[in-house]
């Protein structure tokens, strides 16, 4: 027996709860396009998603350590199939559409710099010389909306509205959401907007004791590592205590956020999609106490990891290179490649050069680099 898209959508239609986004209920996609016989519009999205150079690049972007530090730290690639993981268990458990939390997790780095948030920084820094700003979420947009093309008829891939939208208002400590309108975004959006954090706070602890820079005796004061392994006997060998400590912390936040907005949703009296979107707030969060531990992990995080001399030495090396770069390219632009000195006659130059700068590798732009800057 073939499952067809009808069949998926009749189950969604059936199965999910009343407030998640039905593929069948899609607003759509800017461009109409026929059916898949087989995938839901979501699906679709999520394959265009992964299938993109955009995409493709991410392995060679900065979580935290620029790329090539070291073969398991986290790169913007596996970065972002941790937060569609988690914004998939999530809607899973509150019984959302799974398919278009994965499409925005997948989709919500695409527009990141090289060089993490210090490239972003840095970005954002040049950008206001020209009266703008840079935003990665923005970017992503602008990435799957405008840059990647799969079709002479349209401009980018052509996504369905729900995960634009999604993109658009992805909001963590490091973002400006901007959005279509002064709706909330749906729940599956809102989930994947914890889920980066959840991914990042989780996945850099693990970054972080892997490189010897936090200690796991120190972390263990922590009111969210005492509450996570209460119930964990904690080994003796260091590497497997510290993958219990970073799983259990994973476990705590993923089940605390699937938990408190189940509760919210109940509170509020929550019972349509237009109730979500209508809201003043989000609905999907951690419980205070929770939220409380949270926040003093990631304090503790930037105060001993984010700005530990090491990592500190790698933010001003990828700062130095994302300036360089545009500066270099701005006063001359002959040295763009081709594609981008033909969109200079319909584009403003550095709007074609931050496009051209973010979506380098760490690797490309640092040989850029040493190529025509030093």
């Amino acid at each position: 027996m073939i499952i067809k898209r009808e069949d998926l959508e009749g189950q969604e239609l059936e199965l999910l709860a009343p407030y998640s986004v039905r593929s069948a209920e899609s607003k759509g996609r800017s461009y109409s396009e026929k059916e898949d016989p087989y995938r839901t519009c979501f699906q679709r999205d999520r394959d265009r998603i992964i299938h993109c150079k955009a995409f493709r690049r991410l392995n060679g972007k900065t979580q935290v350590f620029i790329a090539g530090y070291g073969d398991h730290y986290r790169s913007r690639l596996t970065h972002s199939m941790e937060v569609a993981q988690f914004g998939r268990d999530v809607a899973r458990m509150l019984n959302l559409n799974q398919d278009l939390a994965e499409a925005i997790g997948l989709a919500h780095d695409l527009g990141h710099t090289p060089f993490g948030h210090a490239g972003q920084e840095a970005l954002n820094e040049v950008m206001e010389t020209f009266g703008t700003h840079f935003e990665h979420n923005e970017q992503s947009f602008r990435v799957v909306h405008e840059l990647e093309r799969k079709s002479d008829k349209y401009k980018g891939l052509n996504l369905s509205f729900e995960v634009l939208d999604g993109l658009l208002k992805h909001r963590t400590r490091y973002d400006r959401p901007a959005a279509f309108d002064h709706l909330m975004p749906s729940l599956e959006a809102q989930i994947v907007n914890i889920a980066d954090e959840i991914a990042y706070q989780s996945h850099d602890i693990d970054d972080g004791l892997r490189s010897g820079i936090l200690s796991d005796k120190v972390l263990m004061k922590l009111e969210i590592c005492k509450r996570a392994t209460a119930e964990k006997r904690l080994s003796g060998d260091s590497k497997i205590r510290q993958h219990q400590i970073v799983t259990s912390i994973m476990a705590l936040l993923v089940n605390d956020l699937a938990g408190n907005t189940n509760r919210k949703l109940k509170k509020l009296g929550i019972r349509t999609v237009a109730d979500i979107y209508a809201h003043d707030g989000q609905v999907a969060l951690f419980s205070d106490e929770v939220n409380h531990m949270a926040v003093q992990l990631k304090d503790y995080l930037f105060n001993h990891f984010y700005n530990a001399r090491e990592v500190m030495k790698y933010n001003e090396e990828g700062k130095n290179v994302i300036t360089g770069l545009f500066r270099t390219l701005y006063e001359n632009p002959e040295k763009l490649p081709e594609k981008y000195q033909a969109q200079l006659e319909n584009e403003e130059r550095y709007v074609v050069i931050k496009d051209y700068v973010a979506g380098m590798t760490d690797s490309f732009a640092m040989d850029l680099y040493n190529k025509l800057v030093k």
